[in-house]
């Protein structure tokens, strides 16, 4: 829990604020999960602060809602393409991904259970960047994501918005595909795929 908090105030996730008149915050709770090895170890233990987004309201508390999932055809062809040219192919997992979103929305939330410290009764977490629960965070963080890439030269495959390309003259072809916070990536150039 104090890693997640920890992360949450390193990204800025919010700002401290008395609740404005006329406005209801969303609550919020921890998920906790094990992880495990393949042996069927213990990996880690993890905390997860989750809005409760299902009390949202349309039009109030978010306008439109996206999840960036692959189509499992191009998923198949860039497997292909790796396996049969012999390309190196690289999964990342980003960490605490929807955190990168930015909300547009003005959307307040209780304070984390176990988090409220010395506030006063009325404080409230003011939401500036998405979180995991929230109705728009897949499609906030993927914003983000998609403005990043296409500032580093990549364009956005036209079969498949989750499916990033970059043509570069004297190196080749990379692709890349997003699966909600997962990324594969392949190419033909080494350099350009780090």
């Amino acid at each position: 829990m104090d890693a997640e908090m920890e992360a949450l105030e390193k990204n800025s996730t919010w700002d401290l604020v008395a609740l404005p008149n006329g406005k209801k915050p969303l609550g919020c709770k921890w998920v906790y999960t094990i992880k495990y090895k393949a042996d069927g170890s213990i990996e880690r233990y993890k905390a997860r602060l989750v809005a409760k987004g299902f009390t949202q309201t349309y039009g109030v508390d978010y306008m439109e809602t996206f999840a960036p999932v692959a189509k499992m055809n191009i998923v198949r062809m860039i497997l292909s393409l790796a396996a049969n040219y012999d390309w190196n192919l690289q999964k990342f997992d980003v960490k605490y991904a929807f955190l990168h979103g930015e909300i547009e929305e003005e959307i307040y939330m209780e304070l984390p259970p176990g988090h409220g410290g010395k506030t006063n009764a009325n404080t409230v977490c003011k939401l500036k960047k998405a979180l995991y629960g929230l109705k728009q965070s897949p499609r906030a963080w993927f914003g983000r994501f998609t403005k990043v890439m296409i500032g580093l030269g990549f364009k956005k495959s036209q079969g498949d918005h989750t499916q990033f390309i970059k043509h570069s003259k004297s190196r080749g072809v990379t692709m890349l595909l997003v699966y909600m916070d997962d990324i594969i990536v392949t190419s033909d150039d080494k350099e350009e795929q780090q």
